[in-house]
């Protein structure tokens, strides 16, 4: 038996791309899939019938799935997905927030509305629709959650800044989970995956065919690194990349302080500048908590 088997999972924006691809594998191992997705274009406009595609597709395969088209960017259509995983299956197990759109534009030419909108959809969805969930996998002790974050949000892109603002923020709200849910058997981690999909395609420049991806950049590819993050044994407070096959686990890392004192001036700081940027001997983790770690085994 698969260890997802009878998981209940909710995937967000699963009509498509990285999420079809989480939707069609969770349900190809047992797992009950609830398939969200309002189902609009790569700039979020419109909508459409994408989530009962990937649910037909997943019941015609012999699984479990039902569909639902709300925006996680609205806080009742966020609850709704939640609901309706509650009223049909009982529970929630695990929740994949993967529901995004792209509006790119350099900075200085950005509408705020465009970025709002990102913010409103990435960050904002995210949250609305983990805070739904979050008081069902508390009270019962388990629950898997992954936010689906960026490289354009943890090392940046040119002509992304509502993007990647929105994708390094669910980096903090991840590390804020994580610690909030560790009594509980909650583990939260973040994914920052790398594919050819249909928002990929709407780049420009970019020349891709979302309905026939390169094999090497397919995103059944990344689902793996979801799973793990979904698993039994999945960590917790992590960010880890996948594309094209590879994987890997990015962190923050932290030099030592430069202890100036209470009377610290900006030129005391200017002669250390070298000593400060220095991330030679750097660990991950803030120096501050492992200051605070030391102190506390002293005591």
């Amino acid at each position: 038996m698969s260890e997802f088997e009878d998981k209940v999972v909710i995937i967000t924006g699963a009509g498509g791309g990285l999420g079809k691809a989480h939707a069609l594998e969770f349900a190809k191992r047992g797992a009950k899939v609830v398939v969200n997705d309002l189902g609009g274009s790569g700039d979020g406009r419109g909508a459409s019938d994408m989530a009962d595609a990937v649910v037909d597709e997943i019941r015609a395969a012999g699984g479990v799935a039902i569909a639902n088209k709300a925006s996680v960017s609205d806080r009742a259509g966020a609850k709704s997905i939640v609901d309706d995983a509650v009223a049909e299956f009982g529970t929630v197990d695990i929740l994949v927030n993967n529901a995004g759109i792209l509006r790119d534009k350099s900075f200085k030419n950005m509408d705020l509305d465009d970025w709002d909108l990102l913010v409103d959809v990435h960050l904002n969805g995210s949250a609305y629709v983990t805070h739904a969930a979050w008081p069902i996998m508390y009270e019962k002790n388990y629950g898997r959650i992954v936010l689906t974050s960026s490289t354009s949000g943890i090392y940046g892109n040119f002509g992304q800044a509502n993007y990647g603002a929105a994708k390094m923020g669910m980096l903090g709200l991840v590390n804020v989970l994580a610690i909030e849910g560790a009594s509980k058997n909650v583990r939260v981690n973040a994914l920052a995956p790398g594919a050819e999909t249909r928002l990929i395609g709407t780049i420009p420049g970019r020349d891709v065919n979302p309905d026939d991806p390169r094999p090497e950049a397919h995103p059944r590819l990344v689902t793996p690194a979801v799973l793990l993050m979904c698993s039994e044994d999945a960590p917790t407070g992590k960010v880890i990349q996948a594309l094209s096959g590879r994987y890997s686990t990015s962190a923050i890392f932290n030099n030592e302080e430069i202890a100036l004192g209470v009377d610290a001036s900006y030129e005391d700081l200017l002669a250390r500048k070298d000593q400060l940027l220095d991330m030679s001997t750097a660990q991950e983790g803030s120096s501050m908590s492992r200051l605070m770690a030391k102190q506390r085994g002293q005591d």
